[in-house]
């Protein structure tokens, strides 16, 4: 799954660019897009722009490929509204990010995911990344949850640990997905279904090739790979916060504008300069790779 990066031109949404992307996807293997979520600077979007976001980006996949769509909020009644919006736009899924800055208490995060999973019938996934919510969802409450509602179909486990992951396959069936692409073949050697991946933004068939290999247990394969994929990941991934890093990775190759939208801000020169090199000691400017 690719968590799409949304290209802007002059301040607007790139919506030429976004098909463009689409397309590069589907050709590059991915299996499920994932627009507006933090790759995607969803914080930054307006209310209609994120519901036209979704809404192109499943028009522009045409069946081809489904959508799971970012429809979380810190605000319980607009995440029910987002995630109404994709359903009815024809998304396959929804992935919930914890509310952000409001810290809530487990309680009020089952509460929360309660209320959406009632609204709608599609498949949710919860997305645990407590660096970024200052709340980290906790096993407990993922399996009290995808016991009263069987449409909570998986979690993205973005904690950047393996943490957990075989005590929570203990519990329950819940699909859980890295989200963290250094860290995808230890969790699907632990069990995990996939990743919802930054770096397939600029190298899908890279990261298909590390997802299959791990699939059908070829170790050798899936280190090698995986050798790639970590250090790519973690190499341009100090140059800052996502999707600074990736956004820049792909101006750099040409895919998209080098723009962002406050409060983030292109990098520096030496920033920029520092991941150039990387993509090309790394021959990821390789249309092969890319």
């Amino acid at each position: 799954m690719t968590a799409l990066v949304t290209p802007f031109r002059n301040g607007e949404v790139d919506w030429n660019r976004v098909d463009t992307l689409v397309d590069r996807q589907i050709e590059g293997g991915t299996d499920w897009l994932a627009p507006c979520g933090t790759t995607g600077e969803s914080p930054t979007l307006i209310l209609a722009e994120h519901e036209r976001l979704i809404q192109a980006v499943i028009e522009r996949s045409a069946g081809r490929c489904p959508v799971m769509a970012g429809t979380g909020s810190n605000n319980t009644a607009e995440a029910v509204h987002l995630t109404r919006h994709a359903a009815s736009a024809g998304a396959e899924a929804a992935l919930v990010v914890v509310p952000y800055y409001n810290r809530p208490t487990q309680e009020g995060l089952f509460r929360h995911y309660a209320r959406i999973a009632e609204s709608v019938d599609i498949r949710l996934v919860l997305y645990n990344v407590p660096m970024r919510t200052g709340v980290a969802l906790h096993n407990d409450t993922v399996v009290r949850l995808r016991e009263a509602f069987p449409n909570i179909a998986a979690v993205k486990h973005a904690t950047g640990s393996v943490d957990g992951v075989t005590e929570l396959r203990g519990c329950c069936d819940i699909v859980i997905l890295s989200g963290d692409d250094q860290l995808t073949w230890p969790l699907m050697a632990l069990g995990a279904a996939g990743v919802v991946s930054v770096l397939s933004n600029l190298c899908p068939k890279l990261m298909k090739s590390l997802v299959l290999a791990a699939l059908q247990c070829d170790c050798e394969a899936a280190q090698r790979y995986h050798a790639q994929v970590h250090d790519l990941a973690v190499e341009i991934g100090r140059f800052g916060p996502n999707p600074l890093p990736i956004k820049t990775a792909m101006a750099v190759a040409g895919l998209i504008e080098e723009e962002f939208r406050l409060p983030l801000c292109p990098l520096e020169d030496e920033g920029r300069r520092g991941i150039e090199q990387v993509l090309r000691r790394h021959e990821v400017l390789d249309k092969r790779l890319a």
